[in-house]
């Protein structure tokens, strides 16, 4: 019978540098009252000089592999969520790899910005399913802070910087409890590519270039997206929103976590928002919001969750688990 990927271990590391709101306000116009307000965001962290995406990654992959009783030698598939990468290339996933000990099987980015993390576990969760791996990681990493235009009040309030990572081992399909990820959900639009974007790169300049978002637009659709891929997700499981034990959201803005919990009749203590205290950390956000959710004791093992995302391409997805 076709195997299943069972959440093995999770792990979370954020920078020390903590930027508040009153921070910015000092450079900005803007005021923490104006932030929260609109979004919810009250701090976020920003890596140190030098502190690469990789390095967040490797911090949290290790917290996973601890939490799993496993090392990077026991890996067959690393796979790494960033819009941020060390390099234009090798994948930063490469040089995760060579310091975690992972000695065989396979290391590669999956770029889909703040839907990263859901394509990322797709792309591992099939894989386990193929029998191509019987471990893998999966970790959602961000130096957003390096992609800002701090002088954009309507975008650099908005993000943070941490990385996030599940590690995934291949369980029996009939093992008691079900418990592995029952369905992913994967969905993109060229069409809105120009909505939310970061201007240069290779192939058009020498140089990256800085975040530009049609805030207004994003919001929409990310409402409209989230609703449909959440509809989705349920459906193929035969469940309902009363089925859910926790809605596991990527953190971008508190009005769409608000609207997206609304729509589940979940209350908020049934919501994981980090939020507040991490911004909008892309790829990372869902995987460092779990952690969360476990490290205090919400969120327990035997639970569904409900995770879901979407990012600039315009991409956006869903994952059901039974953790």
């Amino acid at each position: 019978m076709t195997p299943r990927s069972q959440v093995a271990g999770c792990g979370a590391y954020l920078p020390e540098r903590i930027l508040t709101n009153h921070e910015l306000a000092l450079r900005l116009d803007t005021s923490d009252e104006w932030i929260r307000q609109r979004t919810g965001i009250g701090e976020r962290r920003v890596a140190a000089p030098g502190e690469l995406t990789s390095d967040l990654a490797v911090r949290a992959a290790e917290r996973a592999l601890s939490a799993a009783g496993m090392s990077g030698s026991d890996l067959d598939l690393l796979v790494v969520a960033t819009t941020t990468p060390d390099n234009t290339f090798p994948a930063t996933a490469a040089r995760v790899q060579a310091r975690l000990g992972m000695r065989r099987g396979a290391a590669f980015d999956v770029q889909a910005v703040c839907a990263g993390f859901i394509f990322a576990l797709s792309v591992a969760d099939n894989a386990l399913r193929l029998g191509q791996a019987r471990t893998a990681l999966v970790i959602g990493a961000e130096t957003f802070s390096r992609i800002l235009d701090w002088e954009d009040r309507g975008t650099c309030v908005l993000f943070g910087d941490g990385a996030g990572a599940l590690l995934l081992r291949a369980v029996p399909a009939e093992a008691p409890g079900g418990r592995f990820i029952l369905s992913n959900h994967l969905h993109s639009d060229g069409r809105q590519y120009d909505i939310l974007y970061v201007d240069g790169g290779p192939s058009s300049t020498r140089s990256t270039g800085v975040l530009r978002m049609e805030g207004r637009e994003v919001f929409r659709l990310a409402v409209q997206h989230l609703s449909s891929v959440v509809d989705e997700a349920l459906t193929a499981n035969d469940l309902t929103a009363a089925d859910i034990d926790w809605l596991v959201p990527h953190q971008a803005n508190s009005r769409i976590i608000d609207c997206m919990g609304r729509k589940l009749g979940l209350s908020q203590d049934k919501v994981v928002i980090t939020i507040e205290h991490h911004a909008n950390t892309s790829a990372a956000s869902i995987p460092l919001a779990l952690a969360e959710g476990l490290a205090d004791g919400r969120v327990k093992p035997g639970q569904l969750l409900l995770m879901e995302a979407m990012g600039g391409g315009l991409t956006w997805g869903a994952a059901v688990v039974r953790l």
